[in-house]
């Protein structure tokens, strides 16, 4: 946009991790990946990215600048252990130093995952890195290779976090890989890269953002740090996401909304809830995208936590300037967005059949997200807020 104040919204930060941000920065990528000591990197991506310009263009960057770059790109939407694995396979194969996460919260993911697995030892499985206890030691940190993280979406805020989430096909369940060194070592939030983005991925990633903000808000934990952030995240959300959806070349609404998206993932170290606990099994089973998952059980969920959530969302209501305080304001608000984002408002419009509901209830108490939730639901409380989220009923 022609009056987008090009200076305003260009910083370097170094909270959580070292961060580049503003227009035309993504053609630092050489030089970040320099700093960190690659000189062969892979850079992994999905499909649908490698085959577009703004791949092309990083890769011709890296190549001028001498760097020995290759690209993989067999990632799904919903990345699987199989992906990681190939991903290791190419990287080992390449003679890499290193690893550029290119793209969506998946290829994010799925390239973080790539990074901690390729210096392993054979004998460790990525699932026995799952985000439970201390499962983290068993890796070898010093193993951990460096990634440039380079978000082309605004939603998972994958980039400055320490997980994965990967699919475990064989079974059916989404699994949190977890190592404080997967936090990538540089990254660059370039807004030109999400100029492209449809309207329909626009609202169902930044819906993904909000829900991080959300349930960070909401969760119980002692964090006043991730508080305001979440809060201050949200605020941006409010003002930015419409705009992008509607005028997708906003430059200035497209930086704050990377920037809502790293927020959140930022604030979530509080916790998440009951949003995440049942995307999560519901990403699993019926492969649908984990951004619009949360947007549709959004509502859903703060019902059902209305008990324990009456203070944090007066505090919220007024934060964000609602008419009246309290759980009901913000449903409301949340509903409105929604409606003007073209969200569905039951899960049943997403494909979602009841064909699994007693094993969602399940997934969903046993998913390491429930335990940020205020209430801790069993799993039959689950399942009821699955069916009423599947027939719109709210």
């Amino acid at each position: 946009m022609s009056d987008f104040d090009r200076a305003r919204y260009t910083a370097n930060w170094n909270y959580p991790t070292p961060i580049r941000i503003g227009a035309g920065r993504a053609e630092e990528l050489p030089d970040a990946c320099r700093a960190l000591g690659m000189r062969a990197p892979l850079l992994i991506t999905d499909p649908g990215l490698a085959a577009l310009p703004m791949v092309e263009q990083a890769l011709a960057r890296c190549r001028e600048a001498g760097l020995a770059v290759d690209v993989f790109s067999q990632i799904q939407g919903n990345p699987t252990g199989a992906n990681v694995a190939a991903g290791v396979a190419a990287f080992r194969a390449g003679d890499h130093d290193g690893v550029i996460a290119f793209g969506g919260g998946s290829g994010l993911d799925a390239a973080k995952a790539v990074a901690l697995m390729a210096r392993q030892p054979e004998s460790l499985s990525l699932w026995a890195l799952e985000d439970r206890g201390d499962n983290w030691r068993q890796a070898d940190a010093d193993a951990v290779l460096p990634v440039v993280a380079v978000p082309t979406t605004a939603g998972t805020g994958s980039e400055v976090g320490r997980a994965a989430v990967i699919t475990d096909a064989e079974v059916q369940v989404k699994r949190i890989i977890f190592h404080p060194c997967m936090l990538p070592g540089a990254v660059i939030l370039d807004p030109l890269l999400t100029r492209e983005l449809p309207p329909g991925l626009t609202a169902a990633t930044g819906m993904d953002a909000l829900s991080h903000c959300l349930e960070a808000w909401c969760a119980p934990g002692y964090h006043p740090q991730a508080e305001g952030i979440a809060v201050e995240g949200m605020r941006r959300i409010r003002d930015a996401l419409p705009r992008a959806y509607l005028h997708g070349d906003d430059l200035a609404a497209r930086t704050d909304m990377l920037v809502a998206s790293m927020m959140g993932a930022t604030a979530f170290q509080r916790g998440l809830g009951a949003m995440h606990a049942l995307a999560h099994p519901l990403g699993a089973l019926f492969d649908a995208h984990h951004g619009m998952l949360n947007a549709v059980l959004m509502p859903y969920v703060l019902r059902a936590n209305t008990r324990a959530i009456g203070e944090p969302m007066v505090r919220l209501a007024r934060y964000l300037d609602l008419p009246q305080p309290g759980v009901a304001a913000v449903i409301d608000w949340v509903l409105d967005l929604r409606e003007r984002l073209g969200i569905p408002h039951a899960l049943s419009e997403l494909g979602i059949d009841d064909s699994h509901a007693e094993r969602v209830g399940q997934m969903a108490v046993e998913d390491p997200s429930a335990g940020g939730n205020p209430i801790a639901f069993d799993a039959a409380a689950y399942r009821g807020i699955f069916e009423a989220a599947l027939a719109g009923r709210l």
